[in-house]
């Protein structure tokens, strides 16, 4: 075994600390830009290379194009915030810079259509993933090495609302951008991700401490694969298989789920055996550290899915009810979910500045708690909803996350030692994107199997009144109701699109063929069975909340101090219960 070998901070200017913050925020919400902004342009980009998602088989394009950033996101925080910790944050992070930039090139420059067009944008949005992963697996440790601790709060706090709210910011410039010109949803990363390498290779130096040491190969590959095999089986798990509105059932899928399963024990069972391992399992024992992830992790599921559900509600409903046509409904979902934006961009470093003086166990828990209970007035919303109701709750949504994740984060990433605060940095936002990628998973499931039982019943009787065959109107209720559901959300009118295949539309009267493709037809539709799946979903996400926010009490009052406290703290047996914190 190779002997660790400590090498020293570099000295920090006190003007270093302000470059650090305001690279590492623009790095990660590039970052999280573009994990959102393909969502709102996806109908636009499918044209863009003439491919009907929603034809048959198409639709694993529609969600690898949506999923298979989070995926690669999810498994590669952890490795790569380790790869930090052993040869430098701010080479990783730099690296990423690169990475990033270059994908976005390639992606803007699709040279086929079709299936292998989707496929050559499904590749390279991998290959961006990896380099938005090196971004956010280091830039929360940079800026722990860089702050004091009396500021981590404030600087994480504006790094974690940058991530946040690029997530919804993506959702309006995906709109415009997409607008004008497919390609332009890439182009904006390539200016941006070119300046930001240039200003990171001249500006950014690493300060902390990192320790020479082997990879933990076996540690690497487990988890990486039993991750990505766990969460690509969901994915496969939402698609219709086999008759049925969903894959759950298929051997595939279940074969799966227990091989990612089964590698992640695995690696558990490694990681507590190997002399130098990928992921110290002793961090888990500093309380603050473990509630503090805990909490994240349960945050992220209850948020992660209500992104897709408000748009669907948004797209597929509410828009159309009130005169907006479909092809434009996208763009005008982002503009309405901005309240929620602005939450985040309010609370987030607020809460950081403030958690800071005052602690972030206050903070993190009345966050969750607020959070949880914006859910609940969602809930009671009616389906056609008055706006400035709908408005108060998702800015309340936003305010209770941002006065979550800004202490939370702050918090975290306090209670690890200085060697450690790359793989830590990494496991935080491994926690996060597989709680989004589970929502989504979560969620999706529980809406279509909600609306299997109702929606066939309700469209088969509506397009019989409307002249269509009970045959044909039959044949359409048969169909996925994922299919409905995606089709609302890529701005297409669903009924149009179900009843284009069968002809039908040429043989009715225009009196008919207006109303089955106008704007309240489908959401008339849908409004009893989508109603009754939200009231599930938000159910669901406010039993999440108040877990989270009961494991963030669970945190404890205190805080370590000193590098010193920590490590002891790491070496007390039991040490996940004892209260070895300070304020």
């Amino acid at each position: 075994m190779t002997e660790d070998v400590a090498v020293k901070p570099t000295s920090i200017g006190g003007r270093y600390k302000w470059v650090a913050l305001s690279n590492t925020t623009l790095g990660v919400f590039m970052s999280a830009l573009d994990g959102s902004i393909v969502i709102i342009s996806l109908p636009a980009i499918f044209r863009g290379i003439h491919l009907d998602p929603l034809g048959p088989g198409n639709i694993i394009y529609l969600l690898w194009m949506i999923m298979g950033y989070l995926l690669v996101q999810a498994v590669m925080v952890v490795t790569l915030g380790r790869l930090g910790d052993m040869y430098g944050r701010v080479r990783i992070y730099n690296a990423g810079f690169c990475v990033f930039s270059g994908a976005s090139i390639f992606l803007s420059f699709d040279p086929f259509q079709g299936g292998h067009g989707a496929i050559w944008l499904i590749a390279w949005r991998l290959v961006q993933a990896l380099g938005g992963s090196m971004l956010t697996a280091n830039s929360a440790a940079i800026l722990t090495d860089a702050f004091p601790s009396r500021q981590r709060g404030l600087a994480l706090g504006i790094n974690t609302m940058a991530a946040l709210a690029g997530q919804f910011i993506g959702l309006v410039a995906g709109g415009v951008l997409a607008a004008w010109d497919w390609r332009a949803v890439f182009w904006v990363n390539v200016p941006i991700g070119v300046a930001g390498t240039i200003w990171a290779y001249r500006s950014l130096r690493d300060s902390g401490e990192r320790r020479n040491s082997r990879i933990d190969w076996w540690g690497n590959i487990t988890f990486a694969c039993g991750l990505f095999i766990l969460l690509g089986s969901i994915t496969f798990g939402i698609q219709p298989r086999g008759g049925h509105p969903m894959g759950w059932q298929s051997p595939k899928v279940l074969v799966g789920l227990a091989l990612g399963i089964g590698l992640l024990i695995a690696f558990w069972v490694i990681e507590s055996k190997v002399a130098e391992p990928m992921f110290n399992l002793a961090l888990f024992r500093i309380r603050a550290f473990a509630a503090g992830n805990a909490a994240s992790l349960l945050s992220a599921i209850a948020r992660g899915g209500l992104q897709f559900m408000l748009i669907i509600w948004l797209q597929g409903i509410w828009l159309p009810l009130h005169g907006y046509n479909y092809e434009d409904t996208p763009l005008w979902a982002g503009i309405f979910l901005l309240p929620l934006t602005a939450g985040f961009l309010i609370a987030g470093p607020t809460s950081g500045y403030l958690s800071d003086r005052f602690g972030a166990r206050l903070f993190a828990s009345a966050g969750m708690i607020i959070f949880g209970s914006s859910f609940v007035g969602l809930m009671f919303l009616p389906i056609n909803f008055p706006y400035w109701a709908f408005a108060l709750f998702i800015a309340l949504n936003g305010i209770g996350g941002g006065m979550f994740a800004a202490p939370n984060g702050a918090a975290v990433m306090s209670s690890v030692p200085a060697d450690q605060r790359g793989a830590a940095s990494g496991m935080r936002s491994t926690f996060q994107n597989s709680g989004t990628s589970l929502s989504i998973g979560i969620f999706f499931s529980l809406m279509i199997a909600g609306l299997a039982h109702t929606l066939p019943t309700a469209l088969s009787s509506g397009l019989q009144q409307q002249g269509v065959s009970g045959a044909v109107a039959h044949q359409v209720a048969e169909l996925p109701p994922v299919s409905s559901l995606f089709a609302s959300f890529l701005g297409v009118n669903p009924i149009q699109h179900l009843l284009a295949p069968s002809g039908v539309l040429n043989t009715l009267p225009q009196a008919n063929v207006n109303v089955l493709t106008g704007t309240h037809f489908f959401p008339q539709l849908i409004s009893d069975p989508f109603h009754h799946g939200l009231i599930i979903v938000f159910t669901a996400a406010t039993i999440l909340s108040v877990i989270g926010a009961i494991a963030s009490l669970l945190r404890g009052g205190r805080q370590p101090q000193s590098e010193h406290e920590i490590l002891d703290t790491m070496s007390m047996p039991g040490a996940l219960q004892a209260d070895a914190v300070v304020e």
